[in-house]
């Protein structure tokens, strides 16, 4: 993950799944996709990136659009009253949104 732009209140950064990693064998054999998992686990890496916190709770996630491997795209996410919304993006299409909670 390659950070891009960062703030105090929000934070950006590139994603690739290479078409060699491990979880895609399995998951839709001839016709891969990056799990969900895999998203949000990218999540988790953006913010301990950003706020050197780990992820504690998923309050909500909705999965709109696959995510290929090798396709790169952007993980955002933003301060939202004592939570974090993310958002995960291919160019303008919206691949996965949702609401974390963060912990020391």
């Amino acid at each position: 993950m390659d950070q891009s732009n960062s703030s105090a209140q929000r934070y950006r950064a590139d994603i690739c799944v290479p078409p060699e990693h491990p979880c895609l064998p399995g998951h839709f054999p001839g016709h891969p996709l990056v799990p969900g998992v895999l998203l949000l686990e990218h999540v988790a890496k953006a913010l301990r990136d950003w706020r050197a916190q780990r992820l504690a709770r998923v309050l909500e996630a909705k999965f709109l659009a696959p995510l290929h491997p090798g396709e790169h795209a952007e993980v955002e996410l933003g301060d939202a009253a004592g939570r974090i919304r993310f958002e995960i993006r291919r160019e303008d299409i919206v691949l996965a949104r949702g609401l974390i909670e963060g912990a020391a």
